[in-house]
């Protein structure tokens, strides 16, 4: 998807669709450990399940009420819980829809293939069982191109869709699968090890709270080493190129300025409903980051996508 400067963690980033490897030079205020667990998500309708198209239990949870339902999709390696710091204001207007993607937090994992086709299958069957007519899809990362995939599934109940760090890689051609295996392999040879030191490193700015670098790097490096590498494979291998034309509602990305910036000029000319805001001074998980500013710009945008654009 790009060349970078480590090949290693060029593919895994790549493969993220979100940030790019290279550090940005700017310090920007951190936002610590406790300002983010204050934020008191709403209490959600009840813990339910839905059944992927394959046959995998989803688990998902309902918050709030009013439309559209704004449903968030975490990224690769995490949970539905990197959403808490959103919860309880997107729950004062709208129907929240969380849920945990196969493989990851209290889903199922009894699949053999791990897909963005797959995880948008995911999202769909969620989708399915929510009453609400109309749905904005909120991706982070990798969440984002399982946005795509979804949409495509659930039709002309979708507004809009809006990925969180993500997206950065359309326009450029999927690397060579030989090529993305080789350098995904240290994390089948030590995946704690490298997702410590990949989260840490690639992630977040140098000014990141140290505290929130660690639990997150923690909580990732619990997910399945074979669901974590087969899903970097399967999201290597996408192409949006065949993908886009058939995604007639509005494209955005509110995203991070680490790494490589959104090429919105690139992006545009196969996806041209798309368009970018860029948070300085943020790092991949923005949205735990800088929630007091990532979250007015989230509601605008949601508020923009229900007004009808």
């Amino acid at each position: 998807m790009s060349s970078r400067a480590a090949a290693m963690t060029a593919a895994v980033l790549a493969a993220l669709a979100g940030p790019g490897c290279t550090r940005s030079p700017h310090a920007a205020a951190p936002a610590t450990v406790a300002s983010v667990a204050a934020a008191q998500p709403a209490a959600p309708v009840a813990p339910l399940s839905a059944q992927s198209s394959d046959g995998v239990r989803i688990a998902y949870q309902v918050y709030g009420g009013g439309a559209p339902a704004i449903v968030l999709i975490h990224g690769w390696s995490c949970n539905s819980s990197y959403w808490r710091a959103q919860l309880s204001e997107l729950a004062q207007r709208y129907t929240v829809v969380t849920l945990d993607l196969a493989g990851h937090g209290a889903s199922g994992a009894n699949r053999s293939d791990w897909s963005i086709d797959n995880y948008g299958a995911d999202v769909a069957a969620v989708v399915g069982r929510v009453t609400i007519p109309r749905v904005v899809l909120v991706g982070h990362a990798m969440g984002g191109a399982v946005a795509l995939t979804a949409t495509l599934r659930i039709g002309a109940r979708v507004l809009g869709i809006i990925g969180v760090d993500s997206f950065k890689s359309i326009g450029l051609p999927p690397p060579q699968r030989a090529r993305v295996e080789r350098q995904i392999a240290p994390f089948s040879v030590d995946f704690s090890g490298t997702m410590h030191s990949f989260v840490a490193r690639y992630l977040f700015t140098g000014a990141a709270d140290p505290g929130l670098v660690r639990r997150i790097a923690d909580d990732m490096s619990r997910t399945s080493p074979q669901v974590a590498v087969a899903s970097l494979i399967g999201l290597s291998g996408l192409d949006f190129a065949p993908l886009l034309p058939r995604i007639h509602v509005p494209i955005i990305a509110i995203n991070s300025d680490l790494g490589d910036p959104t090429d919105e000029a690139r992006i545009r000319k196969v996806a041209p409903t798309f368009r970018a805001i860029t948070l300085a001074g943020t790092g991949d998980f923005l949205m735990l980051e800088a929630p007091q500013r990532f979250n007015p710009v989230l509601l605008r945008e949601i508020a923009g996508l229900a007004r009808g654009g």
